[in-house]
């Protein structure tokens, strides 16, 4: 299964079924791919989404991904701390401990990871990461689509 962290700013951009990416939530619900959390990324994930949505959207949201069987804990016990903006690094540090196949990100300060040789950190779009999913799909049940 593919594995991925997805960064707060695709998580709120997938979130409403108006949204180009709400594709992303309904792929998760489907459990077309496992997805890593930590603490520290479910509090950033509440605030955000909070501000975004009624409390009681965001509540909801959140108490339905801690129960999808394809969410997973994830605990820190290394802070890499490879990107300037400290506050970004969580993801990071979720996609190493877990072994996460991708990271999921709009925000371009995490391309500096790409230059990186060591942890190796597959950064990418939400569009590159809808054609992995698609692709795996093709695969493994011809004629789904996303």
């Amino acid at each position: 299964m593919i594995k991925a962290v997805i960064d707060t700013n695709v998580l709120v951009s997938a979130l409403s079924s108006r949204s180009v990416y709400h594709w992303l939530i309904e792929a998760l619900l489907d459990e077309q791919f496992q997805m890593f959390v930590t603490d520290e990324i479910l509090l950033e994930y509440d605030e955000v989404l909070s501000s975004k949505y009624a409390p009681s959207v965001a509540n909801n949201f959140l108490i339905a991904l801690k129960e999808l069987p394809n969410v997973s804990f994830t605990h820190i016990y290394f802070r890499w701390d490879l990107i300037a903006d400290k506050d970004d690094n969580k993801f990071v540090d979720c996609y190493v401990a877990s072994g996460a196949n991708y990271l999921v990100t709009h925000d371009t300060h995490f391309n500096v990871l790409r230059s990186l040789p060591f942890p190796k950190v597959d950064v990418m779009k939400i569009d590159e990461f809808r054609l992995i999913l698609e692709e795996k799909n093709d695969r493994d049940y011809p004629g789904k689509k996303i």
